[in-house]
Parts: structure tokens; C-alpha cells; sequence
């Protein structure tokens, strides 16, 4: 009887709960909105000054980005691109003008956002749960070949440079240029281009290559003496756009202690997607070109005809895995310290499934976790390996 008593004990001792608590898995929020979030490139302050929008009211459904969604998708760091077009002739005032209303912003909510220009600030910002605001600006032609206007805009809050966009200042060539001319006598950069780049080196300016011509790239590599960025660039292995970034250059960034942001346009993350939108464009081109002709710009052009084929336009977006392939293949190709978030969210007509607007930062940590990333590495790809580089600018 002893002994049927004691079974009975050992087997009820076995059925009881452990008390053990099992380590909780980690939610990619917790991942998500515990690290600093950077991104490198939106142009809101375009539409701020072409459409007069007024970006922290709510925005949604009119534009990728607005305060309030920052916030949602747990952005913690914006560098706002200061743009116009490179055929312009008074870029300068542009700028200035485009800063102004990031200032008009930043002085209507204090609480939400500050202006941040280094490191510490940066860090001030996040821990008092403020959006860090710094400038990008975004072509060399803006400084309208005076390095006393370089200097203006660096004492606004610039912190990188784009050196060239499509149409590219005297003293660089673009990827724009070096392709569409390859018989092009002088390519890189001028006397006067090397003495941008060493200008920025000084002032503490991040030097940024995305849109520049192979030359170019090469000739900013043997000059800098600080660590260089690509604010919105992908990967040319995967995509064969001029835009994107041959392996060769993606290590020397990586030797550099750069950075590479990946851009989120579906055109240079997505081979398939050219092809769809020149049969896009094509189906609607009598419309188009009306367009055109009665004085829309092209980039708002093609904003235009989206909305309006709504149904078109999400058939042609590409998959969230097709960004992820860039990052991955960066980090496979250099490791992870050399890749981070360019969304051109603002800039870009079209974006990749899931990625609808602001708020959907969270679903790139989601999709690094699913893919293996351990969440120190998900922290550099968010933001921490930017924020690397700028340290090292200043």
C-alpha cells in the first residue's frame, strides 16, 4: 500500500507546473521602438514648398509622411532632404526656403520635435521622446559653386551633401551624366569639387554619394578623410539601376567606415519593376504627355497617373522581401555595420507592399527578425550604424 502511495506521489510531483520562468521571446515592437530609428532621406519639405503642405497636420492618404505618423512608426530620427532640380537657377533661396518650414514646424511643436545638428543632440532629443530634425541637402548645385553657401547651409543644420543629382553641378559628374554621355571628356570631380569635399570634412558634413557618376565616386574616396554615406542607394548586383551601388564601391564604403541606406523605390530594388512601369506609362501616355505639356513636372506627373489607376499602380509594387534582399545582400557582401534605412519616403511615387507610409517602419524589424537578425544587428540596421558615421563627421 506504501508503495502504490508513493507512485501516486512521483506521479502527481511530475503533472505539477514548473516554476521556472521560461525567458520571454523578444516582439519585434519591443526591438523596433527600444532602438534609434534613422532615416536618411524623406522629402516632405519638396511637397512643403511645391504643394504648400503643412506636414504637422494629419496627412494621411496625401503623403507618405506627417508629425504625427513619425511618431506612430516609431521614427526617432529624420534627415529632411532640401531639394529642388538641378536645371533651377536660384537653388540656393530654394533651400533656404525649404528650411524655413521645418523651422516653422520644429518652433509650432517644441514637445514633438526638435533641430538636432550632432551626436548629442540627437541623443538629447531621443531620450526626451522629440523626432531629431537635420537637413540633407541634396545637390551640389545648391550651393551654387560657393563654399560660403555651403558653409550657410551647414550652419542651418545640413549635415551631408548629395554632391551631384541628375543634373549635376560644374564640378561633379552624376551617374545621370556618366551614363547618358559616356564619351563625356571630363568626369569626377573638378579642383573645385575636391575642395568640397574637403571643405565638409572640416565643417563636420557627412559626404554623400548617392546620384554621383563612378568617377565621381572614386575620385570623393581617395580624397575624404572621413567616413562617406549613400543616403539613398541600393544594391547593383540586384538591380542594374545607375543609381545603385556596384559591389566594388559598396566595399570601399565599407573600408571607408561608411554607410549605404537602402532606398526603398521599387525601381531599384525590384529588376522586374522597369518593365512594368514603362507599359504603365505607355498604356497611359496621350494622358501623360497632356500633362507634360500643360506644365506639370514630371515626377508630379507620374504622381498623378498613380492615383488616378490606383488598381495599376499596386499591381506593379513589389514585394517587402525585395528590400530586404538589398539589405541582406550588403550585409552578406561587407557585414552589418555598413547598411541602414534611405526610405526617399515623399520622393518616390510608388512603394514596396506593406510599406504604405510612415508608420510602417516597424515591419522591416519584423521582416530582419524572420530573416535571422539577431537584435543587436536589427539596432545597427535601424539606425545605430548612421549614427556611427556622424559621430565620426563631426
Amino acid at each position: 500500500m506504501k508503495k502504490a502511495l508513493l507512485i501516486v506521489i512521483i506521479v502527481l510531483a511530475s503533472c505539477k507546473p514548473s516554476t521556472e520562468k521560461k525567458p520571454k521571446a523578444i516582439h519585434f515592437e519591443d526591438i523596433h521602438f527600444n532602438a534609434i530609428v534613422v532615416d536618411t532621406h524623406n522629402d516632405i519639405l519638396m511637397k512643403a514648398v511645391d504643394n504648400g503642405v503643412v506636414f504637422d497636420q494629419d496627412l494621411t492618404g496625401k503623403t507618405h509622411s506627417d508629425l504625427d505618423r513619425w511618431k506612430t512608426g516609431g521614427l526617432d530620427v529624420q534627415i529632411f532632404s532640401v531639394f529642388s532640380d538641378g536645371a533651377v537657377k536660384n537653388a540656393f533661396a530654394i533651400a533656404n526656403q525649404e528650411m524655413d518650414s521645418l523651422d516653422a514646424v520644429v518652433a509650432r511643436n517644441p514637445s514633438k520635435i526638435v533641430k538636432a545638428t550632432n551626436y548629442s543632440d540627437i541623443l538629447k532629443a531621443v531620450k526626451e521622446n522629440k523626432i531629431a530634425a537635420l537637413f540633407g541637402v541634396e545637390g551640389g548645385h545648391m550651393i551654387e559653386g560657393d563654399l560660403r553657401k555651403l558653409e550657410a547651409l551647414y550652419n542651418r543644420g545640413a549635415r551631408y551633401l548629395t554632391l551631384t543629382h541628375n543634373v549635376a553641378p560644374t564640378w561633379a559628374t552624376s551617374a545621370a551624366d556618366e551614363t547618358t554621355n559616356p564619351d563625356l571628356p571630363n568626369k569626377g570631380l573638378t579642383d573645385f569639387g575636391k575642395q568640397v569635399v574637403i571643405k565638409m570634412n572640416a565643417l563636420g558634413m557627412m559626404v554623400d554619394i548617392s546620384h554621383v557618376g563612378d568617377q565621381t565616386f572614386w575620385d570623393v574616396i581617395e580624397v575624404t578623410t572621413k567616413p562617406i554615406i549613400a543616403s539613398h542607394s541600393s544594391v547593383y548586383s540586384l538591380v542594374a539601376s545607375r543609381r545603385n551601388l556596384k559591389d566594388s564601391q559598396i566595399k570601399a564604403i565599407a573600408k571607408n567606415n561608411g554607410v549605404i541606406m537602402v532606398n526603398f523605390h521599387p525601381g531599384f530594388i525590384d529588376d522586374s519593376f522597369g518593365e512594368k512601369e514603362m507599359a504603365f506609362l505607355q498604356k497611359h501616355k496621350i494622358e501623360g504627355d497632356s500633362l507634360l505639356k500643360s506644365g506639370m513636372d514630371e515626377w508630379y506627373t507620374m504622381d498623378f497617373l498613380y492615383k488616378k489607376y490606383t488598381n495599376e499602380a499596386e499591381a506593379m509594387r513589389p514585394p517587402l522581401s525585395k528590400l530586404i534582399d538589398h539589405i541582406d545582400y550588403i550585409v552578406k557582401l561587407v557585414g552589418v555595420d555598413y547598411v541602414g534605412l534611405g526610405s526617399d519616403f515623399d520622393g518616390i511615387n510608388l512603394t514596396p507592399l506593406q510599406l504604405d507610409d510612415v508608420t510602417t517602419y516597424p515591419i522591416i524589424t519584423k521582416a530582419l527578425i524572420e530573416k535571422g537578425y539577431s537584435e543587436e544587428n536589427i539596432i545597427k540596421v535601424l539606425g545605430s550604424n548612421l549614427l556611427r558615421v556622424l559621430k565620426a563627421n563631426e
